[in-house]
């Protein structure tokens, strides 16, 4: 199993980190927990030794679950992270009845990796105000916590702003090499980089849509290496990056967890042949988005009530993959039914104030014929 030192921590991390936000479920939704242990346990005997959570997975299952799983190990043979759920907290006490119950709920007396979790611009503000930054620093100087550190979902700017602001023992960001410029990106890598802050990375497969393409796109991959799966190379991308210590997989199936430990057993950077095959498959992807839209929202709100760059975002993301099951519950669940693009009245007011003067209402029309009619399917 490929190793990582946090020089500054002196802590030796598993590069695989196994994720517990998407274990197996019941038809009840709970936690076919005899299949999730025996993916943790089949993951950890191959030598994972980061086990990330957090107090809102699976509904708030995962916590107790993997508490009940650990027990049985040594707790000085794996680093335990978990997240303080920072949109409940509105006072110190909030987070520290919330930290205790984490102990509780995980049957430890410390967290290894304790992270703030999801911070934004907004929720940075709030935490500092509140006392909640000091708070959790004082949990690391009583030993209750080992490092201390945060997760991301913001602009680069908020990024910076919360990296710099204090010492951080390490930060966790997405990172792909689809999504190079979105949030942090590869300038929040560089930065964290500079400071001497030890990366984990989350989404490192976005959510499993980089696990697999049409197929002309999966071809170019299987030339490269005829026995690795698609999915590998994302996860091979991330572990090129040195400032990478810990990569997060979500894993759901035993399946993948044997395809990650096969990638993260006999570890291998990309090679430059192989990089650069990667940036011609990015640039054919990216040739593939219909429009321009940015999700600026500048168009927003419609008069008709339709999510413009909610559309068009499926929509581009449609073309881009050209299978429908990448887009599907986008499309048929998330984006509402008064949301679509089927219910615009064709004012033009969003197109006088597109900052890149798209022909919304054309593209509106063409966006739903060909959800409609799945043409990639």
């Amino acid at each position: 199993m490929e190793k990582r030192k946090m020089e500054k921590l002196g802590i030796e991390t598993s590069l695989l980190g196994f994720g517990c936000m998407r274990f197996p479920t019941l038809p009840d939704g709970k936690i076919d927990e005899a299949e999730a242990e025996r993916m943790l346990d089949r993951a950890i005997a191959a030598g994972v030794n980061y086990i990330d959570t957090a107090y809102p997975y699976l509904d708030g299952q995962s916590e107790p679950f993997v508490g009940r799983v650990l027990k049985k190990y040594d707790r000085d043979s794996f680093y335990l992270a978990t997240k303080l759920p920072v949109w409940m907290v509105n006072s110190v006490e909030d987070a520290e009845r919330i930290f205790n119950e984490q102990l509780e709920r995980l049957q430890t007396d410390h967290i290894d990796f304790y992270l703030l979790h999801a911070m934004n611009q907004e929720r940075w503000n709030h935490m500092k105000e509140l006392g909640v930054v000091d708070y959790c620093a004082k949990l690391k100087e009583e030993g209750k916590i080992r490092c201390y550190g945060f997760s991301f979902h913001d602009s680069y700017e908020a990024f910076e702003e919360i990296l710099r602001s204090r010492e951080w023992d390490f930060c966790q960001i997405q990172y792909n090499y689809l999504d190079r410029n979105e949030q942090a990106g590869d300038k929040g890598y560089a930065l964290a980089e500079s400071l001497g802050v030890p990366m984990v990375i989350m989404e490192p497969v976005k959510g499993g849509n980089l696990a697999g393409f049409s197929d002309d796109i999966n071809e170019r991959f299987h030339k490269m290496d005829p026995e690795a799966s698609v999915a590998s190379f994302a996860l091979r991308w991330v572990g090129s990056h040195s400032n990478v210590k810990v990569i997060l997989s979500g894993m759901s199936t035993m399946q993948q967890v044997e395809d990650n430990l096969k990638t993260f057993e006999n570890f291998r950077p990309l090679s430059d042949k192989e990089s650069r095959e990667m940036d011609e498959i990015v640039k054919e992807l990216r040739s593939r988005v219909q429009n321009g839209c940015t999700g600026c929202r500048y168009c927003m709100p419609c008069p008709a009530g339709v999510n413009i760059p909610g559309n068009f975002k499926v929509w581009n993301n449609y073309h881009m993959y050209r299978t429908y099951d990448h887009v599907k519950r986008a499309w048929e669940v998330e984006l509402k039914d008064e949301e679509k693009a089927k219910n615009c009245v064709k004012c033009g007011k969003c197109e006088t104030l597109c900052p890149q003067k798209i022909s919304i209402r054309a593209d509106l029309v063409r966006v739903q014929k060909e959800l409609d009619e799945k043409i990639f399917r």
